[in-house]
């Protein structure tokens, strides 16, 4: 018997809530020991949110959050001054039943969640609802600052990595929100700052980007990270240099180190100078400025610290 798709579609039934898996979906804290102590008596706390993976098949999205959080609990000095001043909050995978599924952009129900963050349901979108649900939250909370939130993804088209900022009325709270990529472009040679466009897409309306940038206010500020599954060109060449795990790990890094750039602009950060690792002999700095011995993967700079630097909650 030959059925029509309407037929079809509409003889299927879904299954209760209860028969669905739900994974659910880990987010972390990170920051530094006196803080999270200031912070339990009721302190100000300033956030940065981070989220990866919400499409299953972008995996540049996990280098890159990996990178970021290798630094943040690393024993960099600039690690430990963003961990004395900020908690980064973040959700490496928000996505897991589509990683598992081997789902290309869809999730377990066969949802683009990036498009529902309007309207997450608990039961179609569980793991969206979680981080919607305690960023609202941190929102209402008059002690926390939700200053950046950023969604890494990764491009099947463009080379290098790039951001999509939002569009303001509010001049001088767009001409601030060019500030963090173009310090990015200073940090990381693969960054393109040039490639880097602000919107308001209708076809982008339901993304975490567009969402939020339109329900936090003026003090903070939204971004989709896109990274290419490809290549990068350097310097304005046109010599594509294909990434590597390593290239990925290292954009994040940048992208962690960017935020004490952008926090010493705004004077939260006082402009003294970090003492940096020692160099052994026979190493270099990288083009990043990252100090790392050659062949050393465990120097005093990406050293991890311990327990006491991490708090993990569950969404």
């Amino acid at each position: 018997m030959i059925f029509s798709g309407q037929e079809y579609w509409s003889g299927l039934s879904c299954p209760p809530p209860e028969d669905l898996p739900n994974p659910g979906t880990e987010a972390m804290s990170l920051t530094s020991p006196a803080l999270a102590d200031n912070l339990r008596e009721g302190a100000e706390q300033k956030v940065v949110f981070i989220t990866g993976r919400v499409h299953p098949g972008e995996t540049p999205s996990s280098f890159v959050c990996q990178g970021i959080i290798d630094f943040l609990i690393s024993q960099h000095p600039i690690a430990r001054v963003l961990r004395e001043h900020l908690v980064f909050k973040i959700a490496p995978m928000l996505n897991p039943d589509g990683v598992y599924l081997g789902n290309y952009r869809c999730s377990l129900m066969g949802f683009d969640l990036n498009r529902h963050w309007l309207d997450p349901s608990p039961w179609a979108h569980p793991t969206l609802h979680g981080v919607k649900q305690l960023i609202i939250q941190m929102y209402n909370d008059p002690k926390t600052s939700l200053e950046f939130y950023i969604d890494i993804h990764a491009h099947s088209t463009m080379m290098n990595g790039f951001m999509y900022g939002n569009i303001f009325e509010d001049e001088e709270r767009f001409q601030r929100q060019a500030v963090f990529p173009k310090l990015l472009c200073q940090n990381a040679e693969d960054f393109s700052y040039s490639s880097t466009s602000f919107n308001r897409d209708a076809v982008k309306a339901g993304t975490g980007r567009r969402f939020l940038g339109g329900l936090l206010d003026h003090t903070s500020y939204c971004y989709t990270l896109e990274v290419s599954f490809y290549s990068y060109t350097i310097g304005g060449t046109t010599a594509a240099v294909p990434y590597t795990e390593e290239a990925y790990m290292k954009l994040g890094r940048n992208v962690a180190r960017t935020f004490l750039d952008y926090y010493r602009l705004n004077a939260m950060v006082e402009k003294v100078a970090i003492p940096m690792p020692r160099l052994r002999p026979g190493a270099e700095p990288e083009a990043s400025g990252e100090m790392r011995p050659a062949g050393d993967t465990e120097s005093l700079a990406y050293r991890r610290c311990s327990a006491a630097d991490l708090i993990n909650i569950t969404v």
